[in-house]
Order: structure tokens, then C-alpha cells, then sequence
């Protein structure tokens, strides 16, 4: 069963990068997901449309947490701000499959 993850930043233009390196780890060790990024202005929208089974916030917009778990039907966390900085893909896609597997 495929797996959607989706990221929201503040304007969701830093983890996109970080969407397609999570990607190409996904591809390197044949995990089927999907991810996206979206804004965090428009991710309750996403999430109501696009019903993720994880939501990873960006260290920017960790003040949003709160919020969004109360709002949220699926887990919420705050990307470690090392692995965001580092852009670690696989780093990221690990916890986001764990938290998802909760």
C-alpha cells in the first residue's frame, strides 16, 4: 500500500528540494510512496484533499504544530532541523514512514 507523505514550509519552495531527495532515496530502496510539498497557508486545504497519512512541518513553521495535529487526521511532526538543513531525504523519509506506521 502506497504510503502519501506531504510536507508543508512556509512557502513550500525549500522542501520541495527536499521532496525530490526523499524521492530518489524512496526510488533507491523501492518504497512505495508519494510525497508532495505544499505551502503551509494552503496545507488544511491539502489535507483535506489529498488525505496524507503523515504530515512533516518544516523547522520554520514548527510554531504550527499544535494546530495543525488538533486539525490533522493523520500523525504531525516537526522535521528535524539538522536533517531539513542537510536536506537528507533518506534521513526524513525514514522518520515520516515511522510515524506513519504509528
Amino acid at each position: 500500500m502506497t504510503k502519501k507523505i506531504m510536507l508543508a514550509c512556509s512557502a513550500g519552495m525549500s522542501t520541495s528540494l527536499l521532496v525530490n531527495k526523499m524521492k530518489q532515496a524512496a526510488e533507491d530502496s523501492g518504497t512505495d510512496v508519494e510525497i508532495f510539498a505544499t505551502a503551509a497557508a494552503d496545507a488544511l486545504a491539502k489535507l483535506d484533499s489529498e488525505h496524507p497519512d503523515v504530515l512533516m512541518l518544516g523547522p520554520q513553521v514548527k510554531y504550527m504544530l499544535e494546530e495543525f495535529q488538533k486539525s490533522a487526521a493523520c500523525p504531525v511532526a516537526v522535521i528535524n532541523m539538522r536533517d531539513y538543513g542537510l536536506m537528507n531525504g533518506p534521513k526524513v523519509l525514514k522518520d515520516a514512514l515511522a510515524l506513519a506506521d504509528k
